[in-house]
């Protein structure tokens, strides 16, 4: 079974590491994040001459890696040899490489820290490459992490930072940022260095350092639909209609489309207290309070009318009987349709 991600990680920089590494998966992050640390701690800055080798894939072949590999280090400890863009090695699919790969994997050189960087694809686990990598290596596989636990993700990256963040703040950053993690980590990253001691981060943190509204973002236009708030959604719609590039349609529906499934599996399981929420929707009760009063406003057959709207919205936005709407008339026009 592949290694967690955090725990290689600290593995890592308690200085212990292993012959192989293959880090494999659709989430980037954590592919770079670990050979960037390997990159930087496994062989001391004056010996990396001789003995830090970076190999691209589209420049290589097995034979080339293996051969590296293979070579024992020039005056020191160990050597480490690194295939970044390692899914684009050319003969991945000849007769023979995967064997030979496996081959050097059960009894790999101990002086060399071989690294394979294979993103955005997976190794099946049920070939005998698969298994090879699970029993002999390091293997990490980075998948990326759904958006429903965003929230909780932050929360926990920024807990490993010495410092802490309120549900609504986290919360706030998931919904308008998403789930790609270079960009959220470095937006928080950003945030953190005006922090010299540890910091309880709140709403007020975010909209100061991250530059995230916080009257005026995904976050809140979903409580102002929650809640039927119709005077505030469109004030809200307003504010994003003047900022197009910085608050595209498409995640919004996306965004409305997951908040509404929420509140259905909210009825589905005839959930009717926070911690029930909490539980079925994997949040924190804070957050859930609040999902559990506005699956009041929205009965079950309400929200499949909203799925409904959503699917014509976006049929609208691809220019299905359009017309000459604006994206903001879309998005004004489908909250319209679900507050009323």
């Amino acid at each position: 079974m592949p290694k967690n991600p955090n725990d290689v990680v600290k593995d890592l920089k308690a200085g212990k590491f292993s012959p192989v590494y293959f880090l494999d998966g659709e989430e980037p992050y954590y592919i770079d994040l670990i050979t960037k640390i390997i990159e930087e701690t496994a062989i001391p800055e004056h010996e990396r001459g001789f003995n830090q080798l970076v190999i691209y894939g589209k420049d290589a072949n097995m034979g080339v890696v293996l051969n590296n590999a293979r070579k024992f280090p020039m005056m020191a400890e160990r050597q480490l040899v690194v295939v970044k863009e390692a899914q684009s090695l050319p003969d991945w699919g000849n007769e023979g490489i995967p064997e030979l790969l496996i081959k050097y994997i059960e009894n790999p050189l101990p002086s060399t820290i071989l690294v394979f960087a294979y993103k955005y694809k997976k190794i099946d686990g049920k070939t005998s490459l698969g298994k090879a990598l699970n029993k002999y290596a390091v293997y990490v596989r980075s998948e990326k992490v759904p958006d429903y636990k965003m929230n909780e993700w932050v929360e926990l990256y920024i807990k490993g930072t010495g410092h802490q963040i309120d549900p609504k703040a986290a919360a706030l950053l998931a919904d308008s940022i998403g789930n790609n993690l270079e960009v959220m980590t470095n937006e928080i990253g950003k945030m953190l260095i005006n922090f010299k001691e540890p910091t309880q981060i709140t709403v007020d943190h975010i909209s100061k350092y991250v530059g995230i509204n916080k009257d005026y973002n995904n976050f809140e236009l979903l409580k102002a639909i929650g809640f039927k708030n119709a005077y505030k959604a469109n004030q809200i719609i307003q504010y994003f209609s003047q900022n197009p590039k910085n608050h595209p349609v498409i995640p919004l529906f996306s965004l409305i489309y997951f908040y509404f499934r929420q509140l259905a599996l909210i009825h589905e399981n005839k959930a009717q207290t926070n911690d029930q929420v909490a539980s079925i929707l994997k949040m924190n009760p804070f957050i859930a309070r609040e999902y559990l009063a506005v699956s009041r406003n929205y009965n079950l057959g309400k929200i499949i009318e909203v799925f409904k709207h959503i699917r014509e919205a976006d049929l609208r936005y691809k220019g299905v009987e359009s017309g000459s709407m604006s994206d903001a008339e879309i998005l004004r026009d489908l909250v319209y349709k679900i507050l009323h």
